[in-house]
């Protein structure tokens, strides 16, 4: 009963194993088939370290169809387990051949392992892309605007034809760079044009112009032709400046001259008030000359001087009637009350045509 029993253990083990091996085996066989040689252990310690090991298979075959250089396992291994899409490099590998393009799987293993898509950059190397400039699908910029020397305003829209530079490529600007490039290498072109007519003329000076800067330079690209699809006239910016510059200039006139008017009024109003004050001043000024004039004749000179011009009244009246007849020629006696003002007047100094009134011919005293 025993040996019937071990027996049975020992083939149910066998067929477990021959089952676990059967898949190997297949890959094996297949490896072999198309020439890859492959020992049959080194598949089973791929999965033993999580790498499949059909996509390595396959990818093996792919390369020794192809032509390639045999790829070491090592490195397949190594690239699979980094993250890295070996069957994209692979087939990136057999473009470049194809294509006579000089490409080693170290090249390529790094330029996938850095994020690049690697078969898409062989690709395009092989088949140049076409980069339109402006980038389509955004709504705020469908043109390239430059303005020439005379202020009219051109739109454009370019096609660029690039191709992949795999020496750049890791490393290299991408392509929103290039499009950037080109758009500012567009509009200076266009800015450094005399008339808008220069350029709608011949729009290759325009696309010399950029070419000749070398814009694809430290990029992932190589720029094969520029070509401009679509040129045609926008505004007359340079005229509507000079009108805003001229509105603004306007503005800035009548600012000046609304600031002199409002100084004027506000000088106008300071000599108002001057004048105002002024005559303030004159009127107190006025107030003050009749308490003068009463003062003076109070008590200052002109009580002795109006005393004075009394006399003299009296005297000139006096001799007004002499000279009318109504007193007679020579010697007159001058009456007691005028004689007492005469004699007032003298003693207080007062005088006569210079002379004293006692020293006047009696003739000439009235």
């Amino acid at each position: 009963m025993e040996v019937p029993l071990l027996l049975l253990i020992s083939a149910a083990l066998l067929l477990g194993v021959l089952g676990l091996l059967s898949s190997y085996l297949s890959l094996w066989l297949q490896a072999y088939v198309s020439g890859v040689y492959i020992g049959l252990f080194p598949l089973v310690w791929m999965s033993l370290r999580h790498v499949n090991p059909k996509t390595v298979v396959r990818v093996k075959i792919m390369a020794a169809q192809a032509g390639l250089a045999d790829i070491p396992l090592d490195e397949l291994e190594a690239q699979y387990l980094a993250g890295g899409d070996i069957h994209r490099v692979t087939l990136a590998l057999i473009t470049a051949n194809r294509a006579r393009i000089s490409l080693d799987w170290k090249t390529a293993a790094a330029i996938d392992l850095a994020g690049r898509d690697i078969l898409e950059a062989v690709q395009v190397s092989v088949t140049p892309k076409l980069i339109y400039c402006p980038a389509r699908g955004i709504e705020e910029l469908k043109t390239l605007d430059g303005v020439a020397k005379d202020g009219i305003q051109l739109k454009v829209q370019a096609v660029v034809t690039v191709r992949t530079n795999l020496i750049q490529l890791i490393g290299g600007a991408t392509e929103s760079t290039v499009i950037a490039r080109v758009g500012q290498g567009i509009v200076s072109a266009i800015g450094s044009c005399d008339t808008y007519r220069q350029a709608l003329a011949d729009p290759a000076v325009i696309t010399r112009q950029v070419l000749a800067k070398g814009l694809d330079s430290q990029t992932s690209f190589a720029i094969v032709s520029i070509d401009i699809a679509r040129i045609e006239v926008g505004e007359n910016l340079g005229a509507k400046l000079r009108l805003i510059q001229a509105t603004t200039d306007i503005r800035i006139a009548q600012a000046v001259a609304e600031k002199r008017r409002a100084m004027a009024i506000a000088r106008q109003q300071e000599m108002v008030t001057l004048t105002k004050e002024n005559g303030a001043r004159l009127v107190l000024a006025e107030a003050q000359i009749p308490p003068a004039v009463s003062e003076a004749f109070r008590v200052g000179p002109f009580r002795h001087a109006t005393r004075r011009t009394r006399a003299e009244h009296r005297v000139l009246a006096t001799r007004g009637l002499r000279k009318r007849g109504s007193l007679r020629r020579g010697p007159s006696v001058v009456p007691a009350e005028l004689s007492e003002q005469i004699e007032l007047w003298e003693s207080e100094g007062g005088t006569l045509y210079g002379k004293s009134v006692r020293h006047i011919a009696p003739a000439d005293r009235l």
